[in-house]
């Protein structure tokens, strides 16, 4: 075959490879729900907990950069802390050595029936359940018929003398080999394909075991890449999430390359012993690293945490996303008392909502990451508490409660909703300011006087209704109707003076869109915060 045959079999082999790890990934999340995310947040307290909850999220989705880029989000959104990612990260590294064994069980011969049955499952039922096992399948078939024509259009490389002097100095030089599986695993962003490649290369005869391994310890640091990408103008927590990955795995290759002759006697007495093929001799190599390299390094989860915390300094502000004042004990005690509970968890939540207002607004007048950065955090943190209060209160209404009471829990009810959607709406300002930065639009000086006003307007009637329902102070509550009838006049009015600018080339197009649904959102804020006013006076 020439030269333009081999490198098309070799990328499309692996293009094929790649989207079949992918499909066979989403295959298995959906299979098994979309539970990931609170598999993550449930079971990860202990780090014993959350070393076991990454090798299942790894096996479930076929990445452990997968796992980790979700782990970060959960650290960005302070669902979990930095000592847990550590357990988590450890158990993804162990996970993902999954997919090298799935190799091992060399079945290429059938990868085309497999991507058969998989595409008859997609295409010919209606079941939505059938259709993802289908994607599994045909993900499966098309991980080993991507691997089988990368592997046809490696095998002239073994009679090629260049490649035989480069295994020699691999051979040679470890660490050469570590930089070499480096660099391939950061061009292709999947150590799943860097080693399927390894384990196909060493099937083949064309490299040693001891030009294997120093390979497989790179491809190992280089997936780390995806975590270092995914925690770029992240948070401060999320950056040292990254970083112990990184470290984690740079400290396991020091140490294996350390005791490379041992470890390579080990490999080989495995090989030996169960009558291992070459390509389960590369996977049970790395389940060896991988599961040491874990147990290693797990008694010293918080050393590592200290570590990246003096690397990355920097203090990091963290927003409490579970309940702090609810319990089922309450509910079995006191309904009345439960009742009080949930107020001061709506309460909190409502302080939560007047933050992301004063954060949004600070990040419109400064523009300022660190303002920014705690949106998100914020967002999901009510969108949390929204889900969890709303659950209890319900369990509260099965028991018997007075007539104040239920006018109370209609309230807090009503309440929880309306200041979810306050933090929709702060969201939406957020991407507004968003794309006011990234199109670098500018408003004039009297649409920032106005838009200032309003802002200042919005935010004092929120603290009101706020201040209203705490109190159960229904004068309070008058004052924020009173309020929000100002609101909607501010809101007409800075629609006319929008067209007036217009209509005198005072402001462009794209400035005026982002400034009309800034005004529209803190419009639709006003009458929220309204509605948890009038849910104080009882007018619902």
């Amino acid at each position: 075959m020439d030269l333009q045959t081999l490198l098309f079999m070799f990328f499309g082999g692996l293009g094929i490879f790649l989207y079949g790890i992918k499909s066979m990934g989403d295959g298995l999340q959906k299979v098994a729900g979309d539970g990931l995310r609170d598999l993550l947040d449930r079971f990860t307290t202990k780090p014993i907990m959350g070393v076991l909850t990454g090798i299942i999220v790894t096996v479930l989705i076929q990445s452990s950069s997968g796992t980790t880029v979700l782990t970060i989000g959960l650290v960005t959104a302070g669902f979990m802390t930095l000592r847990q990612a550590i357990g988590v990260i450890m158990g993804a590294n162990i996970g993902t050595t999954v997919t090298a064994f799935i190799i091992g069980i060399n079945i290429s011969d059938y990868a085309l029936p497999i991507i058969a049955l998989g595409a008859f499952l997609i295409f010919f039922f209606k079941n939505h359940r059938v259709n993802n096992i289908g994607t599994v399948f045909f993900g499966f078939g098309a991980l080993f018929f991507g691997l089988s024509l990368m592997g046809d259009a490696m095998k002239p490389l073994r009679g090629a003398e260049f490649f035989t002097d480069l295994t020699v100095s691999l051979s040679d030089h470890p660490l050469l080999g570590v930089l070499v599986g480096v660099i391939f695993t950061v061009i292709v962003q999947s150590s799943s394909a860097s080693i399927a490649l390894l384990q196909t290369l060493f099937d083949q005869g064309t490299i040693s075991l001891n030009a294997a391994l120093p390979i497989l310890f790179g491809d190992n640091i280089g997936t780390t890449i995806t975590a270092v990408l995914a925690s770029i103008g992240a948070s401060v927590a999320a950056k040292r999430a990254a970083l112990t990955h990184v470290i984690f795995n740079l400290i396991g290759t020091i140490i294996v390359l350390i005791l490379f002759i041992p470890f390579i006697n080990l490999i080989e007495y495995l090989q030996a012993t169960m009558s291992l093929n070459p390509k389960m001799t590369i996977a049970f190599a790395h389940g060896t690293f991988n599961v040491t390299n874990t147990i290693i390094q797990f008694p010293f989860i918080a050393v590592l945490a200290w570590i990246v915390t003096k690397l990355v300094p920097g203090e990091d502000k963290m927003i409490e996303h579970k309940p702090v004042h609810l319990g089922e004990k309450f509910i079995r005690q006191s309904p009345s008392v439960a009742l009080g509970q949930g107020k001061k968890e709506v309460l909190r939540m409502g302080e939560l909502t007047e933050q992301g207002l004063k954060e949004v607004v600070d990040y419109y007048k400064t523009k300022e990451k660190k303002h920014r950065e705690l949106l998100p955090q914020i967002e999901d943190a009510l969108n949390n508490l929204d889900k969890v209060i709303t659950d209890y209160l319900v369990q509260i209404s099965y028991h018997s409660l007075s007539d104040q009471d239920l006018k109370t829990h209609s309230s807090l009810l009503n309440t929880v909703m309306d200041l979810e959607r306050i933090g929709d709406h702060i969201e939406n300002i957020m991407e507004l300011i968003d794309s006011q930065i990234n199109n670098k639009v500018k408003f004039s000086e009297s649409a920032v006087n106005d838009l200032d006003r309003m802002f200042e307007l919005t935010s004092s009637t929120l603290r009101q209704a706020l201040e209203a329902l705490q109190e159960d102070n229904e004068s309070k509550a008058g004052a924020v109707l009173a309020n929000e009838r100002l609101i909607n006049k501010m809101e007409r009015d800075l629609r006319k003076k929008h067209i007036q600018r217009l209509n005198d080339n005072l402001c462009t197009g794209t400035a005026g869109i982002v400034y009309v649904d800034i005004v529209s959102n803190l419009e639709r804020i006003g009458d929220h915060a309204v509605n948890i006013a009038q849910a104080v006076i009882g007018d619902i």
